[in-house]
């Protein structure tokens, strides 16, 4: 597992799916979600904004990110 660490107070789930390199666009990354193919803490979550605070853990494609504040 992976670990995306977030300089903010918070980041947007498509906005991790694009710094992490696992889509190549944003739009690529609306898609994806859009299609229930994104999940969050094991759910699947359909919205790109979804905000993540840290501690969260973001799965694609096999992969799993960690998201550290």
């Amino acid at each position: 597992m992976n670990e995306f660490k977030i300089k903010d107070d918070h980041i947007k789930l498509g906005q991790v799916l694009k710094a992490a390199g696992l889509v190549g666009s944003g739009v690529e990354a609306k898609i994806v979600i859009q299609e229930g193919q994104v999940k969050v803490d094991g759910e699947v979550d359909t919205r790109r904004g979804r905000k993540l605070f840290g501690g969260e853990i973001v799965s694609f494609e096999g992969e799993e990110i960690r998201i550290v504040k």
